[in-house]
């Protein structure tokens, strides 16, 4: 079992690595049993087909070394770097079988993961003229979360919680039944407290006067949740003058039509969803040369 949280998100990788290799192959390859020398050694080539940012290389050199220890990696493009169609990312070397049992495994990653870093690096760019940063959600594939939000930090964002257990987070049903937002607060701070806990304190607000009443508590972020942009705009002069130490996040309805105009409100974080619920994979390919 972790000790620590980082042997935690160590262990959520290496799982989810093991489990996709265990998913595809079960008993064993047996295509490649059937019409591959034992031992036949080769080299392969992963090649973008798309341009993009790179997310994923170091999960491709895990997953081929979970596959097969004898398999040797050569990086031409490293996490986080611009790729364009065409480029060679990497060259993969050895057993033809253990190759091709784990090509698809290590496709799925990366695509899956190149995709993300794109299109967060898209909104990244999109507010590289404000202060504002882009944060991901807890919209992740079940079992990929890890991967997910490396993915958003490689193309140039912030990660939000990981889960449940990493920030205290009140979301519109925890002020309902905790009688409003205030109290809801009030009760976060005495938990916090009372367990010791390293943990910050958000509220989502839906409206001004719930955040007169949120800002009048102190918290370390507010969320607002489904403003307009004149409703941002409003919410932070309030927030500004009465609580300046308080982060603003914006979220809802945020897309590229959009993102400019949110972040020039004045807010510190935009959360976004369609990062990691709606990917687009980036299309990459694996081509084998025999030896």
């Amino acid at each position: 079992m972790p000790h620590t949280v980082s042997d935690f998100y160590a262990g959520c990788r290496s799982r989810a690595v093991i489990l996709a290799l265990e998913e595809d192959r079960y008993t064993g390859d047996i295509t490649s049993l059937a019409t591959i020398e034992p031992g036949q050694q080769g080299h392969a080539v992963i090649k973008a087909k798309a341009d993009g940012i790179l997310a994923g290389a170091s999960v491709a050199e895990e997953v081929f070394k979970a596959c097969d220890p004898g398999l040797k990696t050569v990086f031409f493009s490293q996490d986080g770097e611009s790729i364009q169609a065409g480029d060679v990312v990497l060259e993969v070397s050895g057993c033809i079988a253990s190759l091709l049992m784990a090509e698809r495994t290590v496709l799925n990653f990366m695509q899956r993961m190149s995709g993300i870093a794109t299109r967060t690096n898209a909104y990244v760019r999109k507010v590289s003229h404000t202060q504002t940063a882009i944060l991901d959600t807890r919209k992740t594939a079940p079992g990929l979360r890890y991967f997910d939000k490396e993915a958003v930090r490689i193309g140039g964002g912030r990660n939000h919680r990981f889960g449940l257990f990493d920030m205290i987070l009140i979301k519109d049903n925890h002020i309902d039944a905790s009688g409003g937002v205030a109290n809801a607060i009030r009760n976060a701070f005495a938990y916090r407290t009372l367990n010791r806990l390293d943990v910050k304190i958000e509220t989502e607000v839906r409206s001004l006067a719930e955040l007169d009443e949120a800002l009048s508590c102190g918290p370390d972020i507010i969320l607002l949740d489904n403003f307009s942009v004149e409703l941002l705009k409003e919410a932070v002069a309030v927030a500004r003058r009465d609580a300046p130490m308080v982060k603003l996040e914006a979220s809802g309805n945020v897309g590229m039509h959009n993102a400019a105009a949110i972040a020039e409100t004045g807010v510190d974080y935009i959360s976004i969803g369609e990062l990691t619920h709606s990917v687009t994979a980036l299309d990459l390919s694996m081509t084998i040369a025999f030896a």
